[in-house]
């Protein structure tokens, strides 16, 4: 089965086009990197695939379904979006809001369960934020909010994953952290991973496939070796670069020259 299926998908602002003609499917626990330059379209295209953005035209399909055929529960059980800001200007404790990823399962007026509170503490557990679990959140660093967001996303244990540049505030050893927990969710539960990152060694090594956005259009879409080669990262990042096979990870390596 495919998670996620976009069809000649368009959109944009009245004379300026964002996104044009996109189509690619994305099998059910697969775990794939959207990359490209700023501007090329890749957060627009994530906020297409979580139903914030309606676009000009094509479809979407969420494990066979049209997007627009979700009541918006429904699709939270199904897909969770761990987005590039976050605001931050209340004073919820870090386990309330982790406590909001269980809103689909809860009824309106309905009381949190037990069950909740426990997958609110194994989400705190597996990004390594338990322990802020009683700190109000303005008062936590930046990088331990963004673990708890993304702990929050996988409160609502979702089939399918979206992040938008998650890591991009991190630093090297959290980033690790946070893209070995994602490549542990994707193996052994099946979780379909859509990872908007920046850094393109680490998507080489992460990701079963690589997807990448130039002025809106896909110039790639494979495995790491097929669509991180010289010809496609000099077109889209207008970059000179050596690439290499890392000797310790095996994975697809650019350097810039």
């Amino acid at each position: 089965m495919y998670a996620l299926e976009i069809e000649n998908l368009n959109f944009g602002y009245e004379t300026k086009t964002v996104l044009e003609n996109i189509s690619f499917k994305v099998k059910q626990g697969e775990f794939i990197s959207i990359i490209g330059p700023n501007g090329s379209g890749k957060s627009t295209l994530l906020k297409l695939l979580s139903n914030i953005y309606n676009p000009k035209s094509g479809t979407i399909l969420i494990q066979g379904k049209n997007i627009k055929d979700y009541k918006r529960k429904e699709l939270a059980k199904k897909m969770a979006l761990v987005p590039q800001n976050t605001v931050t200007d209340y004073e919820f404790l870090v386990e309330d809001i982790v406590l909001m990823g269980r809103y689909p399962y809860i009824g309106r007026f309905e009381k949190e369960k037990d069950e909740d509170y426990h997958i609110v503490d194994e989400a705190l557990k597996l990004t390594n934020t338990y322990n802020l679990k009683k700190r109000r959140i303005n008062e936590i660093s930046g990088g331990e909010l963004q673990r708890v967001i993304v702990a929050k996303a996988l409160a609502q244990n979702p089939d399918i994953l979206l992040l938008d540049e998650t890591t991009s505030h991190l630093d090297i050893n959290h980033q690790m952290e946070i893209l070995r927990l994602l490549k542990n969710l994707n193996q052994k539960k099946g979780t379909t991973v859509v990872l908007v990152i920046h850094d393109i060694n680490l998507a080489s090594r992460y990701s079963d496939r690589i997807l990448l956005l130039n002025n809106g259009s896909i110039l790639g879409i494979g495995q790491p070796s097929e669509v991180v080669n010289k010809p496609n990262i000099e077109k889209a990042y207008n970059l000179k670069v050596a690439i290499e096979r890392n000797p310790i990870t095996d994975s697809i390596h650019i350097i810039p020259l």
